[in-house]
């Protein structure tokens, strides 16, 4: 397409330099010919290691992982933004668009406990002790949770995988903590069938236990690697069009429709999956705002993926 390189542009934390070179791999796969180079910039979301993620919407800045990335696409200092789905607002910047998402990873949650907190049956959430203490800052998982089992204690737990498990495995008031499966396999950790947890950074003895979709569903866009490029530039779109994965992005395009028209941003107390099987598309939905539990199901066709969103958002506002 031309000899001017590609800039990728990414957080600094291990797991979003991992979906970065993933990225980049596909680039290079994809368009042999052309030069493709990764660009960190640090967000406010780095900068803020000690904000609360459980904090109402209004207080929270937007789009904290994503703004100074955002800054320089504007700027012409990158040409492709690579974000983790699930923390790229629905509504973005004049002049950028979500170019494409990459093929979905494993959407579920993974409860990681320690050794003898739960045994051997297929959900670990019934199993923990009366009372226990679980480790998360996100609303969403914690509603959920406590749907489940009023009677646990929910903290706020902030820092990278690693330094997560280290905090369960050195508290004695922790029982347990709550992960992204998609990061977890991004960053080569793997959950065994016998629930050993495997990795290079995790203390001896965790367990961990992929949890339902039924136990707990993901947020807006989780496992999901989404491009943002600047709107109308034809050499960006190229690439975009060649690593785009068409049931994903019907998939996010329901979900991202669905956090929009119910309000507030990426870390409301709400939760969505679209499957993609064809041509159809059945959007799930559950949403902790506004007092008890409401969940919502429907299908429709992908061509209609926007106004499935919107009408799964209704249905539960109603």
């Amino acid at each position: 397409m031309s000899s001017k390189p590609f800039i990728i542009a990414t957080r600094g934390s291990a797991l979003a330099l991992a979906q970065a070179y993933q990225i980049q791999g596909l680039c290079r796969a994809a368009f042999p010919g052309e030069s493709f180079q990764i660009n960190i910039i640090k967000t406010t979301g780095d900068k803020l290691q000690t904000a609360s993620m459980a904090k109402p919407d209004a207080s929270l800045p937007k789009g904290l992982f994503t703004k100074e990335l955002e800054v320089a696409l504007l700027n012409g200092e990158a040409d492709l933004a690579v974000h983790s789905l699930k923390d790229l607002p629905t509504e973005l910047p004049d002049g950028l668009e979500l170019g494409a998402v990459t093929k979905r990873e494993d959407v579920r949650d993974v409860m990681v406990f320690k050794p003898n907190t739960a045994g051997e049956r297929s959900s670990v959430i019934p199993e923990l002790p009366m009372g226990a203490t679980v480790a998360t800052s996100s609303t969403r998982r914690k509603a959920q949770l406590l749907h489940h089992r009023p009677d646990l204690k929910i903290v706020e737990i902030r820092g990278n995988v690693g330094t997560r498990l280290r905090k369960l495995y050195e508290s004695p008031s922790l029982s347990a903590t709550v992960l992204a499966a998609a990061g977890m396999n991004r960053l080569g950790f793997k959950v065994l069938p016998d629930g050993t947890l495997e990795g290079a950074e995790v203390p001896a003895g965790l367990r961990a236990r992929p949890l339902s979709l039924e136990e707990m569903l993901p947020c807006v866009g989780q496992a999901a690697i989404g491009l943002e490029i600047r709107q109308n530039d034809e050499r960006l779109q190229k690439v975009c069009a060649a690593l785009n994965h068409l049931p994903t992005w019907y998939a996010i395009t329901a979900e991202r429709s669905f956090l929009r028209a119910m309000g507030g941003g990426c870390h409301s107390p709400v939760g969505a999956f679209g499957q993609v099987d064809g041509e159809s598309i059945k959007l799930s939905a559950v949403s902790f705002r506004d007092g008890p539990s409401r969940a919502h199901e429907s299908s429709g066709n992908t061509c209609n993926s926007d106004a499935l969103g919107q009408e799964v958002a209704h249905a539960l506002k109603v």
